[in-house]
């Protein structure tokens, strides 16, 4: 959708409508099991000084020896969960259908123009894609949503460091926000209690505890 600007002259070119984004961002994934794609996904995640502070010197000839076999073993372990009729791994499905279900109820509730997304802080979709495409969709606005309760310097920080380089790179940047941590929030303590007894009632051997 376009819109006029105010006073502004009739041969003026019309511009998109102002829309406000919410962005999910979470961990990342690999785009397949066999040993370059994991050892891609594994260099740019073991690389961030955020997951391994030691100095670059120290860790990146370490990183190297460890990059010759850890793709194989990972990749054999994504294999057991890899979702196969969708040829990706559970965590991109998952967010996807999180952001689905989240957009369907921003366009139910709000009425507006939200435009809803996700990201991955490593891997795709990367997060400076997803951001160059919500600009070009005419968000103005974009709330920034890590999607991990607790803070901690190698998710929420890293995932924030992440959008932040992104919007470096632009000449026109949208305002942001950040969501803070929400491990005590009421309704985020509520939605895992329920996730839990929903899977108890499913469970054949009830723990003890």
């Amino acid at each position: 959708m376009f819109r006029k600007l105010f006073n502004a002259p009739k041969d003026h070119p019309k511009v998109q409508t102002e829309k406000i984004g919410v962005l999910l961002g979470n961990l990342g994934t690999p785009g397949a099991t066999d040993y370059w794609s994991m050892r891609k996904y594994l260099k740019e995640f073991l690389s961030d000084r955020r997951v391994i502070d030691y100095s670059p010197w120290v860790w990146q000839p370490i990183l190297s020896l460890i990059l010759l076999r850890r793709p194989f073993s990972s990749g054999a372990s994504y294999k057991e969960i890899w979702n196969s009729e969708k040829n990706e791994s559970p965590l991109l499905t998952i967010t996807r259908e999180q952001t689905k279900k989240l957009r369907l109820m921003c366009k139910s509730r709000l009425r507006k123009h939200v435009i809803v997304d996700f990201c991955m802080r490593y891997g795709e979709p990367s997060t400076e894609k997803v951001i160059g495409k919500m600009k070009e969709q005419g968000c103005n606005k974009i709330l920034f949503f890590p999607l991990y309760p607790q803070y901690a310097s190698p998710t929420t920080a890293t995932a924030n460091d992440q959008i932040f380089r992104s919007l470096m790179k632009l000449n026109w940047q949208p305002a942001l926000r950040t969501v803070p941590p929400y491990f005590d929030n009421e309704n985020y303590i509520e939605s895992i209690c329920n996730s839990i007894k929903k899977a108890y009632k499913k469970t054949k051997k009830k723990p003890d505890h």
